[in-house]
């Protein structure tokens, strides 16, 4: 099988497990806001008032992440000739305004509790109630974490970057209601949602800022574009690297090259060299999107003002 088969391959496993991954996602979403909704009716915490207006937001989240990883999969076409990758990293910026939101309404309830403290009734039911929810959002998690790692998908990272949160969140909430409960100190279950909120603001930050820099094509890291010219340059006869240009699209790394190749070669011979080194590349990153342009040794010329510094003239 060829490198360009095998990348195939791998973007039709990693589409489905991004598929399926979402798919479980929503459902889980829902059933936490059942869980919680029936929780909050119980016992009236702030703490579980935060975790489940969390999970409203998870799911509206979740429903994004679902609908932008299936448009970001499907092909190129005549008006997105670099295909529909970004849409994960726009489902990702929706993602991070909602959890501010979230952050900020919980935050408010919570100080409010906490200068009007509310005593935490039936507090027996949510326990019940969130230790469940820890362990469904465990389990997504870790599922979430087994599709990333096949598909690379940002959209999917997010989310369970959120859930995550989500994780820890629900152990702070855990020990509000525990407190306002069995402790009749109803002001730590208040001071626990503010801990959830400041939680949710952090996170939200992280989320923001990787979908930034997917939008604003932000080069890949160093180490990758050091592996991209060492996979290239493995090959003596290219003799050089320069115009690198990467940026990611979804799960897809976009590379763009010119490489310096013996000006008496004919074009069959350049492009053979030209579709091996495209090859090696995509054994190092089979969900790359390569561009290579070959240059006659010493004739180079300066074909755009932007390059990335670090691979700029490899010789």
């Amino acid at each position: 099988m060829t490198s360009a088969a095998a990348a195939n391959d791998i973007h039709a496993e990693g589409h489905a497990a991004t598929r399926a991954v979402t798919r479980l996602s929503v459902g889980v979403a829902v059933a936490l806001i059942a869980l919680k909704a029936f929780a909050l009716g119980a016992s009236g915490s702030v703490s579980i008032l935060a975790s489940l207006a969390d999970s409203a937001l998870d799911l509206v989240a979740s429903l994004g992440v679902f609908f932008a990883v299936r448009w970001a999969a499907t092909p190129a076409d005549e008006d997105h000739r670099y295909g529909h990758g970004k849409g994960e990293a726009l489902a990702a910026l929706v993602q991070a305004g909602l959890v501010f939101a979230s952050a900020l309404f919980v935050g408010w309830e919570a100080v409010q509790r906490i200068f009007d403290p509310r005593p935490v009734t039936s507090g027996y039911w949510g326990v019940l109630v969130i230790l469940i929810s820890i362990a469904l959002t465990g389990w997504l998690v870790w599922m979430q974490g087994r599709a990333m790692r096949q598909s690379g998908s940002m959209a999917v990272a997010a989310d369970r970057a959120h859930y995550a949160g989500d994780l820890a969140a629900n152990g702070v909430v855990l020990i509000g209601v525990i407190s306002g409960t069995f402790l009749a100190a109803p002001g730590l279950d208040a001071a626990a949602g503010l801990v959830v909120a400041v939680w949710l603001f952090w996170g939200a930050l992280a989320v923001l800022k990787t979908a930034a820099d997917h939008l604003v094509d932000k080069a890949v890291p160093d180490a990758d574009r050091i592996a991209i010219t060492t996979a290239v340059l493995a090959d003596p006869r290219i003799s050089g690297v320069h115009q690198l240009r990467t940026r990611m699209a979804g799960s897809a790394m976009m590379i763009q090259m010119h490489v310096d190749l013996e000006p008496t070669l004919t074009l069959d011979a350049a492009h053979a060299i030209v579709v091996e080194a495209e090859n090696r590349l995509l054994a190092v990153f089979p969900r790359a999107d390569i561009l290579i342009h070959p240059d006659p040794r010493g004739r180079a010329e300066h074909h755009a003002p932007a390059v990335e510094g670090l691979q700029d003239d490899l010789n």
